[in-house]
């Protein structure tokens, strides 16, 4: 027979019992009760598995139940954050069940939960928050679902929001360019192609004509510098080709290398 040689309270609602033969076990509360264990009981075989086998459920359940006090989590995040805390397959499976019983984990309601603050506080679009809940490992249907909750008005409203803040950022481009560096921004994250048009419409990226020219010089006058060294065939060839592809129309474009040839004679 193995004997107790001493319990000790650990953290929580854990206890440590340690036994004759060298053994520490970690117990909840529960099992301390259930199997009446008090120092120099003695303990059959039998019931030590027992124990062992219950120590490991019962003790995976409160860490679970602790994860979760926090937040909402889905079963995927709960079973990594089990299998890190080194809980077995069996009774990883068994808590996940408990839990859902308990109604503490429903992939659905986190799903419906999570795409509803993502529109309120974050500049995503329904792409990016699927591929977000996608790897949280909500299923397919569970993501279609819980994306109900960010209709095309709400996706229109967060994108010109994130378009218009996008705009403020871009300065001494083109309006070609302006324009596709922001439907660049929408796609990255996330929007649906006829939003981003939807919304491209809505933003004014009207650009005074000279305002725009005023631009075209800066830029040329650096690419002049770059390339001022070679003859004066090339040397336009570059700056048109690198000014054309920037979005700039070919009249101002030729227009800065007239201005440029006369100020140089």
């Amino acid at each position: 027979m193995i004997t107790v040689v001493r319990i000790a309270k650990g953290k929580g609602p854990f206890y440590t019992i340690q036994l004759s033969e060298g053994e520490d076990l970690r117990v909840s509360e529960d099992i301390l009760v259930r199997y009446r264990l008090l120092k120099g009981q003695e303990i059959s075989e039998q019931t030590l598995d027992e124990i062992r086998k219950s120590g490991g459920y019962d003790y995976g359940l409160q860490m679970a139940m602790n994860y979760l006090s926090y937040q909402l989590r889905t079963e995927k995040e709960v079973r990594t954050y089990l299998k890190e805390k080194e809980i077995e397959r069996d009774d990883r499976d068994k808590i996940v069940i408990k839990l859902k019983e308990l109604t503490l984990i429903n992939d659905l309601v986190y799903g419906e939960s999570y795409v509803r603050t993502q529109v309120r506080i974050s500049d995503k679009g329904p792409q990016t928050i699927s591929q977000q809940l996608k790897l949280k490992g909500l299923k397919p249907e569970e993501i279609e679902q819980a994306l109900t909750f960010y209709p095309k008005d709400s996706q229109i409203e967060v994108a010109q929001h994130t378009a218009e803040k996008s705009l403020k950022k871009i300065h001494g481009k083109s309006q070609r360019e302006t324009m596709q560096k922001v439907r660049q921004t929408l796609m990255q994250k996330g929007f649906s192609p006829d939003v981003i048009t939807s919304v491209m419409e809505r933003i004014p990226f009207e650009i005074e004509e000279e305002e725009e020219y005023a631009i075209l010089v800066q830029q040329a006058d650096k690419l002049w510098c770059r390339h001022e060294r070679l003859d004066a065939s090339k040397r336009n060839m570059k700056i048109k080709q690198s000014l054309y592809q920037k979005g700039y129309s070919f009249d101002d474009i030729q227009r800065y290398l007239d201005e440029k040839e006369v100020s140089n004679d």
